[in-house]
């Protein structure tokens, strides 16, 4: 964790073990779950859902090492629309919604995996609300961090996105779209441990970044 203390600018280093006032509370979205798998990788087989809960604890993990106060919308394989009746997705997302209000999020991490018909598409991409200009910096921190990593082979900008999870809360707030599963090298890094905890710690020093800058 020495980068994490070089880039921490202020907020103490220590376990957290119970919700800490003087520190911000990041809220961390595991995308799908349940009987929404999401996409699947493309030689794998794998369901994005199960690589957003992977790489979600990762991230709480980083959080919770830094002295964050962090809450995970998922923490296991359901989802949270509690039966699978018509309006299941839109149940799901309320409840997300009302963790987000609940727990008076400083910032919400949303992680998700994209998929593309052109195969050769990869990358990490951060989504962002346009009129939001916290989230806007908060995504670029997250991205320019993505774009880092030694197996990006070509960086990429955030970008706007219109999506539920944008709007739900006025706290910043980005979706990370971690790579393609349709790639299929970025399909196999994906469900390798070792890239799922780098790719959760570029999130990790991306949002801390934004936080040393903004309070």
């Amino acid at each position: 964790m020495g980068i994490c203390i070089g880039i921490c600018a202020g907020f103490a280093v220590k376990q957290a073990s119970a919700v800490n006032p003087n520190m911000p509370t990041v809220v961390i979205d595991a995308g799908h779950g349940g009987i929404d798998n999401g996409v699947q990788g493309i030689g794998t087989k794998t369901d994005e859902a199960d690589i957003n809960l992977a790489i979600a604890r990762f991230l709480k993990g980083q959080f919770n090492a830094a002295g964050f106060n962090c809450v995970m919308t998922r923490t296991n394989e359901a989802g949270l629309y509690g039966d699978t009746s018509k309006g299941f997705k839109m149940r799901d997302m309320k409840k997300r919604k009302e963790i987000i209000e609940n727990c008076n999020a400083d910032m919400v991490i949303s992680v998700h995996q994209n998929f593309c018909p052109l195969p050769s598409k990869r990358g990490g991409i951060v989504f962002f609300e346009k009129s939001s200009a916290a989230s806007g910096a908060l995504a670029n921190k997250i991205q320019s961090e993505l774009n880092a990593l030694p197996q990006c082979k070509k960086p990429t900008g955030a970008m706007y996105g219109d999506y539920y999870m944008l709007k739900c809360t006025q706290s910043p707030s980005v979706i990370v779209e971690c790579g393609f599963l349709s790639n299929a090298e970025e399909d196999k890094l994906l469900n390798d441990e070792s890239y799922q905890r780098a790719v959760a710690y570029a999130i990790f020093k991306g949002a801390v970044s934004f936080f040393a800058q903004n309070n």
